[in-house]
């Protein structure tokens, strides 16, 4: 679904990511480790073209992608779930979702039953503001509102980042349903060392920008990824 070759990318002068070549199948979690400040962010905003990239190739479903903009990214089914969540706080829940609707036709400006099956406290509370809910409450808000999108690619950047662990629990659960529906490649950034591990098919390690370790699961050694990440 997504192919990377060489991607570059600066923030005025300083070169941030150097040449990264990754790729995310289809059914599958593909997951980019590594400490604080290696790039990891900056690689998902590449992919969803929130910040332009400096060089280097993409291509989604095997059509490049050339320099997009990032609302053409998101109609062409690329989900962004951002660090930190971005929700609206003052506007509802239901308001909230429907924002996801931007990226669709108008034929197709409904919200499918599934986010409320995938997420049910939300249509518990689809008329309170975004920010009167958990922080939890709110990762699930922004994980939904990704899906209205109906995405081929979902990126998901640290969805357990100061989440209580019945939630971590039932998100993890939610990726691992998406995944198994095959319809879609999800990438997850991820601090979290257990949770990322248990869910990913294809692990990629970075340091200073760039590539150091990949692995598929089959393959991947526990204790030498979380050396890896640990230092």
């Amino acid at each position: 679904m997504l192919s990377i070759e060489n991607l570059n990318l600066h923030y005025g002068h300083s070169q941030i990511l150097h040449d990264i070549s990754i790729s995310a199948e289809t059914g599958a979690v593909t997951c980019i480790m590594g400490a604080n400040g290696v790039g990891k962010t900056s690689l998902l905003r590449a992919i969803c073209g929130v910040h332009p990239r400096s060089g280097g190739d993409l291509s989604l479903d095997g059509r490049p992608l050339g320099q997009l903009p990032a609302h053409q990214l998101a109609r062409m089914g690329i989900g962004y779930v951002p660090q930190g969540r971005d929700i609206f706080p003052l506007m509802t829940v239901l308001e909230n979702l429907k924002t996801g609707f931007s990226c669709l036709p108008p034929s197709e400006h409904e919200i499918p039953g599934d986010i409320f099956e995938l997420f049910p406290v939300l249509r518990e509370m689809q008329h309170r503001r975004g920010g009167d809910l958990s922080g939890g409450q709110q990762q699930q808000l922004a994980i939904a509102r990704a899906l209205i999108t109906r995405p081929r690619l979902l990126l998901l950047d640290e969805p357990t980042e100061g989440i209580q662990p019945n939630i971590i629990q039932h998100i993890g659960d939610v990726i691992r349903l998406l995944r198994d529906r095959g319809d879609m490649a999800i990438v997850l950034v991820e601090q979290y060392f257990d949770f990322a591990f248990d869910l990913a098919d294809q692990f990629y390690v970075l340091r200073r920008g760039a590539v150091i370790a990949d692995s598929s699961r089959e393959n991947a050694d526990r204790d030498e990824l979380l050396r890896l990440v640990s230092v």
